[in-house]
């Protein structure tokens, strides 16, 4: 009788094996759930965001990094907030420094022309031959015509007037600094030299350079069409954030 029902209950298990049922210490029946694969898992992708110790220490640094960063941001912004309302001798020299990175213009064609004497011109910033107006290398206006503006009349530049479309050339190798539409002057070019000095060249009809390309002296930067809503080109030169008369400028160089 015993062997009989021990028999039977052994068949019964094995029953309940076969169909993932299992009986806990206090013989109750569970069932084991088989979790079915993801799309990821099915593709062979297993993404793990932490290392095998689960305590999240990749998320953890960076968080870390990134509070970081800000503290040491905002001690760099009240540095120097501090520095400029501390009147100190010490601190001339760092003030002066810190106002010209913030005002002016980084010196682009300082630098080059640094390279160029040291190393050698690059030639992805040679200028072709074609690009280059053929002649003397002595200043010239940017264009052949007459002035119609002089720079006492407004104090900054000159404005000249072509007679037929022509093309814009600069004044002399530098590198553009500026190249698009301006809000009063429309297609501008504006070309920083070695020396410091910028030179504008404003109401053009087409522009022929890009951003921080460099220009060859007397290179083509653009041209004009005269038109009835467009007669003249404006042409300034500014150094020491101060502007000087072009007439007086051409005419140094071309007597020395």
């Amino acid at each position: 009788m015993n062997k009989g029902v021990n028999q039977v209950r052994k068949s019964i298990t094995e029953r309940k094996k076969k169909r993932g049922i299992t009986s806990n210490s206090q013989g109750i029946s569970t069932k084991q759930v088989i979790p079915l694969p993801q799309d990821e898992e099915k593709h062979g992708y297993y993404p793990s965001f932490f290392d095998g110790s689960g305590d999240g220490k990749p998320k953890s640094r960076f968080i870390s990094g990134f509070i970081l960063k800000g503290i040491l941001s905002v001690m760099l912004f009240f540095g120097i907030a501090l520095m400029w309302e501390t009147d100190s001798d010490i601190l001339h020299q760092p003030k002066e420094w810190t106002s010209s990175m913030l005002t002016e213009e980084f010196p682009f064609a300082n630098v080059y022309k640094w390279y160029q004497d040291t190393f050698g011109s690059p030639l992805a910033f040679s200028p072709s031959p074609s690009d280059t107006t053929e002649g003397s290398e002595a200043l010239a206006y940017p264009v052949n015509g007459s002035v119609t503006e002089t720079f006492q009349a407004n104090g900054k530049g000159i404005m000249i007037a072509p007679e037929k479309t022509t093309n814009v050339s600069a004044l002399r190798e530098g590198i553009v600094i500026f190249s698009g539409n301006d809000r009063v002057m429309n297609k501008t070019v504006v070309v920083q030299h070695a020396d410091g000095s910028k030179s504008t060249y404003g109401y053009l009809s087409n522009i022929d350079v890009h951003l921080y390309q460099y220009i060859a002296a007397n290179q083509r930067i653009g041209q004009f069409s005269p038109s009835t809503e467009s007669e003249t080109v404006y042409f300034s030169i500014e150094k020491d954030n101060e502007y000087i008369d072009p007439v007086q400028v051409i005419k140094v160089d071309d007597n020395s």
